[in-house]
């Protein structure tokens, strides 16, 4: 599936939102992403057009199950690839920020393996500290 990084971006936003508020909305969206309304009135056009959202008549915006998908996986690797920075001794403002750099551009073959590291050294950690 090929779909722009600011895309992603936009949809594990709206993911974030539902999450965190219940809802989410073109204006939470702006002040979430810091851009302009304008910015994210065109970008909800796009997603809207390629099937990857929908928009009720109050203009709360859901994810579709295409869009969810996406929202899923980049959130799942934000998340990883944050905790794996923090545990590297990256401050966590930090390590969010480039999380979310890395998130777009790492191959699948390369996230699966911090996975498995993470999870290897979570369990050898355990091991070692009953």
């Amino acid at each position: 599936m090929n779909i722009y990084q600011s895309a992603e971006d936009y949809l594990e936003m709206i993911l974030m939102l539902h999450q965190t508020k219940g809802y989410a909305r073109s204006i939470d969206i702006a002040a979430g992403r810091s851009v302009t309304k304008p910015s994210v009135s065109f970008a909800m056009k796009q997603l809207r057009e390629n099937g990857y959202i929908e928009m009720d008549k109050e203009n709360f915006i859901t994810l579709t199950e295409k869009g969810m998908e996406i929202a899923q996986r980049m959130y799942d690797r934000h998340q990883a690839l944050t905790d794996f920075l923090i545990r590297l001794g990256v401050n966590e403002h930090t390590a969010r920020q480039d999380a979310c750099k890395i998130e777009h551009d790492i191959s699948e073959e390369t996230f699966q393996a911090i996975l498995r590291h993470v999870s290897g050294h979570t369990a050898s950690n355990a091991a070692a500290n009953p």
